[in-house]
Formats: structure tokens, sequence, C-alpha cells
């Protein structure tokens, strides 16, 4: 995967990153694969807990300098990405995938058994519907409201259990997932490069953050969402497309439902792959 210069390399003489002309907290520098280490670490994350402001207070300077935040969720059963099986070198690069081929590419996937599905993808039939169309503006900047969504998660306290503010080497949010080499959508598609061409398509058309990663769930902050059932359901084949397991094995039982419970409206979009 084609890469920025890297940062990181700088904070393990430097912990502090004040040369970066940052004030970080006590971290740890993640250079862990599944093929053993790295050549140069991956990520950065903090000690201790995020709290309410630390996305602000880390995160915006540190997109100066080339690293952009990203909340990662050390707490689950398959603890935190040094436990991950990262594979950053199995990643392609985000820039040279269409989105909408993949798109219409994963939809003919998940509807490989039609009858399986038992009406679960209306509105639509098992012809791929194309991708939805962008807003006429955003209402909001993206980065504004990542800051304001990561903040409302972390006061609301039931999303995450041990969340850590983390900084990545990355061009993009979107591209934040390959950059790691993160690997939770393995069963689904092995190259996360291809999961961030469409990310990056929705960070165009929809001012997406990637705003936290865990062992297999991507969350991600929406600066305009959909606002009409309409435009939430052509968003929701996406979805579907994107990660069936969001709806086969969800709490909605058709993309319709989908659409108006997880899509319209929301400020947050997140996806599990089993």
């Amino acid at each position: 995967m084609a890469t920025l210069p890297n940062p990181l390399p700088t904070l393990a003489a430097d912990p502090s990153g004040r040369s970066l002309g940052l004030g970080l907290p006590l971290g740890r520098l993640i250079d862990e694969t599944d093929d053993g280490p790295w050549h140069e670490p991956l990520l950065w994350h903090a000690e201790y807990s995020a709290s309410s402001g630390a996305w602000t207070a880390l995160g915006t300077p540190a997109t100066r300098t080339g690293l952009l935040p990203v909340l990662i969720e050390v707490g689950g059963s398959q603890g935190g990405p040094d436990e991950w099986e990262l594979m950053p070198g199995e990643m392609s690069y985000p820039g040279d995938h269409d989105p909408e081929e993949l798109l219409a590419e994963y939809w003919a996937y998940a509807i490989e058994e039609p009858d399986d599905l038992d009406g679960t993808i209306a509105p639509y039939d098992e012809a791929w519907p194309g991708t939805a169309p962008a807003p006429a503006s955003l209402r909001i900047d993206p980065d504004r409201r990542a800051a304001e969504t990561a903040d409302a998660l972390l006061d609301e306290g039931s999303w995450f259990k041990e969340p850590r503010l983390a900084l990545v080497p990355a061009r993009r949010s979107a591209d934040i997932p390959a950059a790691i080499g993160w690997t939770g959508p393995m069963n689904f598609e092995g190259d996360t490069a291809r999961i961030c061409a469409v990310l990056r398509s929705w960070e165009d058309r929809f001012g997406i953050r990637v705003l936290a990663l865990g062992f297999d769930q991507l969350v991600l902050s929406v600066a305009a969402p959909p606002t009409t059932q309409a435009e939430a359901e052509a968003v929701a084949a996406e979805h579907f497309a994107f990660c069936p397991d969001n709806i086969t094995q969800g709490d909605h039982e058709t993309l319709r439902e989908y659409a108006e419970h997880a899509v319209l409206g929301q400020r947050v979009w997140s996806f599990w792959w089993d």
C-alpha cells in the first residue's frame, strides 16, 4: 500500500511528541502484526481510557503532522491492536479500486442465495440499485462532526469498554483501517483497502470519518446523513452490500426497516463482520 512518510518513529525517542509540536500523554507504539514486528510503528495509542475532549486535544493538532485520530477498543475479547493479527503487508492502495464496482460486486455476493433472503432486501430486487446520490451540501464540517460524535459516544459510556485515542499515519480518515493492516472484515474481504475505497466514497458524499475500530467492528461519524426515507433506503442498500451481517444478523429484519432506524438522520454508522 502506498504510504506517506511516517512520523511515528519519532515518538520512540520523543514519547511526548514535542519535536512534532504535540503534547502526548503516556502511550504505546504498536508494530505487532500477524507476521511479527512491522518495520515501523503502525499506530500510537494512549495508555489510559479516552474521555470527552481527547479527540480535539490530541487528534486535531496531530493532523498537522500527518497523524489522524481514531478511537481504538482495547477491552474486547480479542484485546487491543497488538493482538488483532494486523496484516499491513496484505493491503493494496484504496485509490486503486472503484467503489461503485466494488459495491456492485459485494451486492452480487450478498444475494448469491436469494431464496434465503426472504424479503430482506425490500424495497429492492436482486439487481444492484446503484450508489446513493450525495446530498446537496455538507451541513457541518466532517472533522467537527467527528470530534462532537467522539465526545458524545465517550460521554455515553455504553459504546466502548476500554477506548483509547490512537493516531495513525494515513492520507485520509477513510484509509485508516488499511493503513494499520486491520483485518476485521477478513471473513468477508481479505484486502481491507477495498473496504477503504468504499469509505472514501462515503467520505466524499456523506462526510464520514473513521471514528472507532475494534477487532471486527468499524464505527463511522456522518456529517451529512440521509434526511428522507428514500435516500436512507438507497444508502442502506450500500450498507447491505458493504456488510451483509448488519442486516442478516442485526436487529432489523428488512433493508427498509434498517434504513429507517439505522441510517435515516443517523450521525453514527456502525458495522460488524462475523
